[in-house]
């Protein structure tokens, strides 16, 4: 088994977006802006600021137009936005060049469960494909030459049970096909798991099949609900075959209100993944100490414990960060935050070793 550690990744930070799509509608402009304040701030290079949607269809979003007014944008920050048909597009677009949807490529997407496309998109899977030939149109008219695609729950479904990796691949080249029917390469593949059936072997077989069957691919795209708690794993099979660009939020937040899971089906919590890239060594851009504040912040915001877990106990210590020897009984989670909010939050805690040197005088010699 061969690794491909890449030596750095893109992370595409989907709070504002994925995140908040599903929480509270009440939740207040005010609060929206402060937190994408700090996303910017913790490192990222690509933020969604949320879908330019109908209300109807998701109420969190009906005052995106005066986040996207008011909000600052950081140097060196691209900006973006979910946009799901022309209107849509048009919306985001009168705030070029502050929100940029116009350089995210041209792609074709299509769910591999046509129940979900149905819930989600309100169209069959057909009606997929027959959008697909039409982007396709676009892009030739646009003179590109390298396209996108994009699997839609690839790995199974909560309404049509698991997908074979021969349907994946079917799938996949009934889009490339299209492709290559007007001479454009696919250079890009994204899976797209809203339901969160991924696993670290399914991603792995589905990545080196498709790489097989087109060696032109550089780039893959994970974007896999952390619903049954394997996105962990299924990202790090993917660090380990060389993909770079990966979907993530604070705290874990996200969710769909159409795969049945709600809530459930959150994303892998940006702290967590960035913790783990650091200590492969590989470079993700983010300030983790500004990523723990920030999914902090989140967790105000959103009035409830997060599903992040380094914002929780920090970070693995090293060196003059090490825990002392003697530290007292830490129990609650106000008390394990001492490695950002020092030893004062358990200073009352109990200490039981009626030898204070049993712990410590080892250390001296």
């Amino acid at each position: 088994m061969t690794n491909s550690f890449p030596t750095s990744v893109e992370i595409f930070d989907d709070t504002m977006r994925e995140g908040l799509q599903i929480e509270s509608p009440e939740i207040s402009v005010d609060d929206k802006l402060r937190l994408l304040d700090a996303i910017g701030d913790m490192g990222a290079k690509t933020i969604s600021i949320g879908s330019f949607a109908h209300p109807d269809w998701t109420p969190s979003m009906a005052k995106i137009d005066e986040i996207a007014k008011r909000f600052n944008p950081k140097p060196g920050v691209k900006y973006t936005a979910l946009v799901f048909n022309k209107k849509g597009f048009e919306r985001a677009d009168a705030y070029y060049p502050k929100i940029d949807v116009r350089s995210s490529g041209y792609l074709t997407h299509v769910e591999l469960c046509d129940t979900f496309a149905r819930r989600n998109y309100n169209r069959t899977q057909k009606e997929q494909f027959k959008s697909a030939e039409k982007s396709v149109e676009r892009a030739v008219a646009a003179k590109v030459i390298e396209g996108e695609i994009s699997l839609g729950n690839p790995f199974g479904s909560n309404f049509e049970g698991p997908f074979s990796l021969q349907q994946r691949i079917d799938l996949f080249e009934s889009l490339l096909n299209i492709w290559h029917r007007h001479g454009i390469e696919v250079t890009k593949v994204s899976f797209l798991d809203a339901m969160g059936w991924n696993l670290p072997h399914t991603v792995g077989q589905t990545i080196e099949a498709i790489r097989e069957k087109v060696p032109s691919i550089r780039t893959f795209h994970m974007h896999l609900h952390n619903t049954r708690g394997a996105t962990m794993a299924s990202y790090y099979e993917a660090l380990r075959l060389g993909v770079t660009q990966f979907d993530t939020s604070l705290g874990g937040l996200g969710g769909c209100p159409y795969c049945g899971n709600g809530r459930a089906a959150g994303h892998l919590p940006t702290e967590d993944f960035v913790h783990l890239c650091n200590e492969l060594g590989i470079e993700t851009g983010h300030d983790l100490d500004k990523v723990i504040e920030a999914a902090l912040l989140a967790e105000e915001i959103i009035g409830r414990p997060l599903k992040g877990h380094v914002s929780k106990s920090g970070p693995l210590p090293k060196e003059t960060s090490l825990y002392p020897a003697d530290m007292p009984f830490v129990e609650s989670i106000e008390e394990a935050a001492h490695f950002r909010l020092g030893t004062d939050v358990y200073k009352e805690q109990r200490f039981p070793w009626k030898n204070r040197d049993i712990l410590t005088g080892f250390q001296e010699t």
